[in-house]
């Protein structure tokens, strides 16, 4: 069995123009102040690192790997979440999600899907640069605005857009194989992979890509209501990467799942910081100790009632005090009485 390593830490939601949130050396001293081992690096901001020369240049990766590395810490993995959103867009987000590409392309869906596909090949051989094994980003929807089947689906529409998924995806999976890293889709709603049967549906696509793996965020599921350590024991083979993200589900007589067009606050399904939701932490870090999880244990913070420093200071611990350190013994070992072949035959009267 293996030990999680941890607490990392998802820098996406601290980055601003503020110290010490605005350069990579100086986040690093802060999140390795809190007790933090690891940060995981989204790719847009050129601040905390340059996507494309990470992937040209082995010289730069080995820069900004010690840099972190100076600070005590370890990269985790790299993000391109907002990237991956952009591999898959449906007309009816093209202006929601043009934000999401820098402003030469915006207004040209074509040009901004070739970007993204782009962006997905360099994070793979940045990763390779960096040492890493793993990626994690969002697949992109073509399909979600019929998730709801009303109006009634068109015969055929989901296997359409599907396999289009798959075909924008598979030369993706292919860098990341050809470079060694495992490209990890977070299961999330707005995406076309956001449960276990899309995920599938996908799979069945991309015919079953080793490389096409899952990041786990328990919280996604809460507010789904679906069985998130249910989950965990059917496509534990697949998960690389794990979000430690905390999330209530308090559902009234007005509104349920969708929320009613309420802000976070006023929604039934809300994220919360580490240990004040109802995720079942302690059986999730059971099962990752039990199916042997590979990876590092990130804090993701998104909540909508507490301060975010004082959610990432409380999330340093709580990982930590989460994580098992597993055993390297069975706990009955004081009462083997050895292997004896003739005993055995003994025993079972042969």
């Amino acid at each position: 069995m293996k030990t999680i390593k941890g607490p990392a830490i998802f820098l996406a939601q601290f980055i601003s123009d503020e110290a010490p949130f605005n350069s990579l050396e100086s986040i690093c001293a802060w999140a390795a102040g809190l007790g933090f081992k690891g940060v995981q690096l989204p790719t847009l901001d050129s601040r905390f690192i340059d996507l494309q020369k990470a992937a040209e240049s082995q010289t730069y990766a080995d820069e900004i790997k010690g840099i972190v590395n100076a600070a005590g810490l370890e990269i985790t993995e790299l993000s391109t979440h907002l990237q991956g959103q952009l591999v898959a867009v449906n007309p009816v987000y093209d202006q929601l999600f043009d934000g999401f590409a820098p402003a030469a392309y915006r207004n040209n869906p074509r040009a901004r899907q070739q970007w993204a596909v782009q962006q997905l090949k360099y994070a793979a051989q940045a990763s390779k640069n960096l040492g890493l094994n793993a990626h994690v980003t969002f697949s992109g929807a073509l399909l979600w605005p019929m998730v709801y089947p009303w109006p009634q689906r068109p015969a055929g529409l989901v296997e359409a857009g599907f396999t289009e998924l798959a075909r924008r995806w598979t030369p993706i999976l292919n860098v990341f194989d050809a470079c060694g890293v495992d490209l990890c889709y977070e299961v999330h709603p707005g995406e076309d992979l956001h449960d276990g049967s899309s995920y599938e549906l996908f799979l069945d696509k991309v015919g079953q890509h080793p490389r096409a793996c899952l990041l786990y965020d328990p919280s996604h599921f809460v507010l789904q209501c679906l069985d998130y350590l249910a989950y965990l024991d059917i496509y534990h083979d697949r998960i690389r990467m794990f979000h430690v993200k905390d999330a209530e589900f308090n559902p009234t007589g007005r509104q349920g799942v969708y929320g009613g067009y309420q802000n976070w606050i006023d929604r039934a399904g809300r994220f919360r910081s580490l240990g004040d939701g109802q995720v079942d932490f302690k059986a999730i870090f059971s099962k990752m100790a039990q199916y042997d999880f590979p990876g590092w244990a990130v804090l993701e913070w998104e909540c909508a009632l507490k301060h975010p420093e004082d959610g990432a200071r409380e999330g340093a611990a709580f990982i930590r005090d989460h994580i098992i350190r597993v055993t390297d013994k069975a706990f009955d070992d004081f009462a083997a009485s050895g292997r004896d072949a003739a005993l055995n035959d003994t025993v079972l009267g042969i």
